[in-house]
């Protein structure tokens, strides 16, 4: 038998597991995830069909889940409301309330888990009648800069009741440092705003806005967010989120987007967060529970590829899952 005369042999670095976790270039740890979490009024805990193993959380389900995520290792959570319909406006006045839904549940939590990292999202989607992230003018356009009024007093309402870190989800242009002079005239300079800065008019985001009841009720958001085929334009948005004073910014969808990850990366010194949405989770659990793939496998798979394009912190419905996976690998 012939022995090939090879000095280079990369196979030597792969030839045992303590080998390869020696020289892995890319490392999964659960204080790298951010869980977002959906909340709604009644007091009882809610499945959602197209997320499976995800609950939309009364007021003690929310305070058990982070318990549970924090004994995970998992120290930031980010908060969605589903809001009853109501109390949907075109200006989405409830999202201002003192005693709203966010408002109180960020109170809950910090007053329970002083620790934890609380995110709130900063959007008039849930409160909308027209399930816009915007006021929705005369003529069916999405009023920019009059949004951008109602999206400071919001942050400053959530910085009111304690949260950590503002991120505004909407893609109005200015926004980031309206909410950031808003802060900070507020006295809230300590506030951080994690900006979702390249955000994209994604088909991924159907489960989410199941769980929100939040889709548009006409039309689409391709006014405000990102054409899906555009990577230069996140660059701008990049430029435009650091000038007006973001503290972290975020691409959104994580997994068909990881070389915007990459590029966005390359062009700042800010975290970069990347959010795995709700339909890239969906799409894994209907797989697996159909024997077509392993769950496990895969989601720490796609995680590791999110983080090996570049981003600091990842926001996943997988984190809880991940964090035990990584904790017990035989298990």
């Amino acid at each position: 038998m012939t022995r090939l005369s090879l000095v280079h042999r990369p196979r030597r670095n792969r030839k045992s597991e303590a080998v390869r976790a020696l020289v892995r270039e890319t490392r999964l740890s659960p204080d790298a995830f951010v869980l977002p979490l959906f909340i709604h009024e009644d007091p009882q805990d809610a499945e959602i069909p197209s997320m499976p193993d995800v609950l939309r959380f009364g007021p003690d389900g929310l305070l058990r889940e982070v318990e549970g995520a924090l004994a995970d290792g998992i120290g930031a959570v980010v908060l969605f409301p589903k809001v009853p319909e109501e109390r949907k406006t075109n200006d989405g006045r409830e999202a201002l309330r003192s005693d709203g839904l966010v408002q109180r549940s960020v109170r809950a939590l910090k007053q329970r888990f002083p620790q934890l990292v609380v995110i709130t999202d900063v959007a008039l989607d849930p409160y909308s009648s027209a399930g816009q992230d915007g006021i929705v003018g005369d003529d069916g356009t999405i009023l920019n800069d009059e949004t951008v009024e109602v999206l400071a007093a919001q942050a400053v309402s959530h910085a009111r009741a304690g949260a950590d870190v503002v991120s505004p989800s909407d893609m109005m242009d200015g926004r980031v440092g309206a909410i950031r002079a808003a802060l900070d005239e507020a006295g809230f300079t300590d506030v951080s705003i994690l900006a979702y800065t390249a955000k994209y008019a994604s088909a991924f985001y159907g489960p989410f806005r199941d769980a929100l009841d939040s889709a548009p009720r006409g039309g689409d958001k391709k006014t405000y967010q990102m054409d899906p085929a555009n990577a230069r334009e996140a660059l701008r948005e990049v430029s435009l989120d650091e000038a007006e004073g973001a503290d972290m910014i975020m691409v959104k969808p994580a997994g068909p987007y990881l070389d915007v990850i990459r590029r966005v990366r390359e062009a700042t010194v800010l975290p970069v967060a990347a959010y795995q949405v709700s339909g890239e989770y969906a799409a894994i659990c209907a797989a697996a529970r159909n024997g077509w793939l392993d769950e496990r496998a895969c989601a720490l798979e796609s995680l590791v590829a999110i983080r090996r394009a570049g981003a600091d912190l990842v926001l996943t419905y997988f984190a809880r899952k991940a964090a035990r996976w990584l904790r017990d690998p035989l298990g």
